[in-house]
């Protein structure tokens, strides 16, 4: 690769429509990918960069996907994992639209929870909800706290 590439940020190539999901957390680009359903048997156009230099996170990760703009459940999905990343929606190669991720106060069909006898891991029809307090993610049916690994929770 061309050095002076490289210092130009020519790492990856803008896109023409679609989102940029930047200043995701180092190391976590593929679990954004699956969190959006994206496989390597899909058929969106998808660009990945990770544990590119940051001045703000030390490293970071880029994803870019072409033709898609995400739906407000699929950000809530990703400030779980990367709560510093920014949104970019870009038309005609342009930043229409720039934002941050938030945690939402409730998440309701984000989560799948751990409690095997939860009500919303049993035939009936209850999307789960959890109550958001600081890192810790409560089951609004059972009480069961999610702690850590939340990445593995999610649906």
């Amino acid at each position: 690769m061309n050095s002076d590439k490289y210092q130009e940020g020519l790492l990856i190539s803008a896109i023409q429509n679609g989102t940029v999901i930047d200043h995701i957390t180092g190391g976590e680009a593929l679990i954004v990918l699956r969190i959006l359903g994206i496989t390597g048997s899909t058929n969106e156009c998808v660009s990945v960069a990770t544990n590119v230099v940051s001045s703000a996170l030390g490293r970071k990760d880029v994803v870019k996907i072409e033709n898609r703009e995400l739906k407000d459940e699929e950000v809530d999905r990703i400030a779980l994992i990367a709560p510093k990343a920014t949104i970019n929606i870009i038309r005609e190669r342009r930043v229409v639209e720039k934002k941050g991720v938030d945690i939402p106060d409730t998440l309701i069909g984000v989560l799948r929870c751990p409690n095997p006898c939860c009500i919303t891991n049993t035939n009936e029809p209850v999307s789960s909800r959890f109550s958001v307090q600081g890192k810790r993610l409560i089951c609004d049916y059972c009480d069961t706290v999610i702690g850590s690994d939340i990445s593995s929770h999610i649906i």
